[in-house]
């Protein structure tokens, strides 16, 4: 199995910056595409970017592209998100997951997923 776990969130003013990662353990991490994805209460799950195996294929919801950056490390097993220019709309949970093998911006081609960690912009 593949274990992933969050870690960045916390509560940044609008036009800040934060920086979130994703440690996985358990499998080969070069062998899974991964994304990035958040949810607010009463919503259902939004897809914010994903990553190719290697890091050459990266995609953006129209939401965050030029504002989000997402990123990969394989020899530390850690895949990231640079958020930039944060917006109160971006306040959500965030949730990374992977799959095999291509990057996908649908949920439900996700294999495995983190428990989350919440991010909040304040105004």
């Amino acid at each position: 199995q593949v274990q992933l776990v969050e870690s960045g969130g916390g509560l940044v003013q609008a036009g800040g910056s934060l920086r979130l990662s994703c440690a996985t353990s358990g499998r080969t991490f070069s062998s899974y595409a991964m994304g990035w994805f958040r949810q607010t209460p009463g919503k259902e799950r939004e897809f914010v970017a994903t990553i190719s195996l290697s890091g050459g294929s990266t995609y953006y919801a129209d939401s965050v592209k030029g504002r989000f950056t997402i990123s990969r490390d394989n020899a530390k097993n850690t895949v990231y998100l640079q958020m930039n220019s944060l917006k109160p709309e971006d306040t959500a949970v965030y949730y990374c997951a992977a799959r095999k093998w291509a990057a996908s911006a649908r949920t439900d081609e996700y294999e495995y997923w983190g428990q989350g960690t919440q991010v909040t912009v304040s105004s």
